[in-house]
């Protein structure tokens, strides 16, 4: 028999230090739940901690040692301890959105099966390729077999669980509904999955065009230009204004090519940087939300997200102080969550969440009065969700119509490019061939 070091918390929270008899780390362990104890850290005398979630099973305070001394205040539960082999992938990993939302979706059906939350995370877990979320839903599903609730396991891995997702899952908890907030949650994610997709998709066609275009005109530029003004000096022949300008700007490319390519990028660094600070950010959302042509869809994903997400909140049973916190970090727009927290503050003090929101500027007027009347009714969740299907639809539209407007926009700005370039160059040519005539 070995001496183990424990550190564990009763039934009431409080936590206790005592010493144990046990042959091992796993029997200290065993000892310790057949006591009603949670156990937080077990060690071997003069040996490194091993942590409660990695034993397999569980021990029993050692009378004859010193009593157990309690220490107010919450528990601290330490993280599983990383697999060697997958340190890489938890250290720089990253959980794609779309794997979180099959994974959701799997979770959901296991548990409206019947299936317990342990089993489902671990058939979850098997059957997954390697990678960050397979080992994050693996130690999820060992913390909840040792004692903590799913939401607590979750809100461990920040990186692949948002604020938004533990929370929800935390008031399905609290109102035994888990699984059907697990399907909410489902929904969700593959509504602003589906709206992702279509922006995205929708703006490949316009960015290929764009990025073939300019890369044409600079080789042009570079390569082509400059032989037609050796031609023409050669020969001596008189250049229009517009051959001038031409080979100006040839010769501004071919001499600070690396400026017109390093430009954008250093442009986006230092907007990056500028974006961290809070007045930058706030500036940078601004103008989004004014931009032409791409400025009203913005402003109409960003409502829509805010109106989704607020909505499940609330269906959710999340109050709705603590849900308009959430919401403020999901937006992904300072400017709404500046209006949020106006909003936040107006509901604390007992007054309507419709008139700080129309005071912000962004929603137009007909969602505000569908706010309001969801207020009056008490069905502002249903009317939320209402309010962001508009928006969906109404982005969807809008995604459309701009496609439609900036393919012949791209064509002709194309065209008109390629034909100031021939013309420029013909000019002259014209002019030469005119003088040997007459000779």
């Amino acid at each position: 028999m070995a001496i183990f070091t424990i550190e564990a918390v009763d039934a009431k929270g409080k936590r206790i230090k005592a010493e144990i008899d046990a042959s091992n780390a796993n029997d200290a362990i065993s000892k310790l739940k057949a006591r009603g104890y949670k156990p937080l850290k077990v060690a071997e005398k003069a040996a490194q901690p091993v942590s409660a979630a990695k034993a397999a099973a569980p021990a029993e305070p050692r009378e004859s040692a010193a009593a157990p001394r309690e220490e107010e205040g919450p528990p601290v539960v330490e993280a599983p301890a990383k697999k060697g082999g997958n340190l890489l992938s938890l250290s720089f990993g990253r959980v794609r959105h779309k794997q979180l939302t099959q994974f959701t979706q799997q979770l959901s059906v296991l548990m409206d099966a019947g299936l317990p939350i342990v089993r489902s995370l671990k058939i979850l877990a098997n059957q997954m390729k390697p990678g960050l979320l397979k080992d994050i839903v693996g130690e999820v599903a060992e913390d909840v077999e040792t004692g903590s609730s799913l939401s607590e396991a979750l809100g461990k891995h920040p990186r692949a669980f948002d604020k938004l997702y533990v929370n929800m899952v935390k008031a399905g908890e609290a109102g035994g509904v888990l699984d059907v907030i697990l399907q909410r949650l489902a929904v969700f994610m593959e509504r602003m999955e589906t709206l992702k997709r279509k922006i995205v998709g929708a703006s490949i066609y316009p960015a290929v065009v764009i990025f073939i275009a300019v890369a044409v005109v600079l080789a042009i530029m570079t390569f082509i230009v400059p032989k037609f003004e050796e031609v023409f000096k050669s020969v001596k022949v008189s250049m229009p204004g517009i051959t001038v300008m031409l080979m100006s700007i040839s010769g501004f490319i071919k001499g600070y090519w690396f400026v017109i390519l390093g430009l954008p990028f250093v442009g986006w660094v230092a907007a990056k940087f500028w974006g961290r600070t809070k007045g930058g950010r706030l500036a940078i959302d601004r103008v989004k939300l004014n931009m032409p042509l791409v400025g009203g869809i913005i402003r109409k994903s960003v409502c829509g997200r805010f109106c989704r997400t607020l909505g499940t909140l609330l269906q959710s049973g999340v109050p709705i102080l603590e849900a308009l916190n959430i919401v403020k970090g999901a937006t992904g727009n300072e400017v709404i969550s500046n209006a949020i927290t106006t909003v936040h503050d107006s509901i604390r003090e007992g007054e309507s969440i419709a008139e700080p929101l129309a005071n912000c500027g962004v929603f137009d007027d007909i969602v505000i009065n569908m706010i309001d009347v969801g207020e009056e009714t008490g069905e502002l969740d249903k009317m939320l969700v209402k309010v962001a299907d508009n928006y969906d639809a109404e982005v969807d539209a809008a995604v459309g119509a701009l496609m439609s407007v900036l393919e012949p926009v791209l064509i002709v700005g194309l065209g008109f490019t390629v034909g100031f370039i021939v013309v420029a160059l013909f000019l002259p040519l014209i002019s030469l061939l005119q003088g040997i005539g007459t000779r």
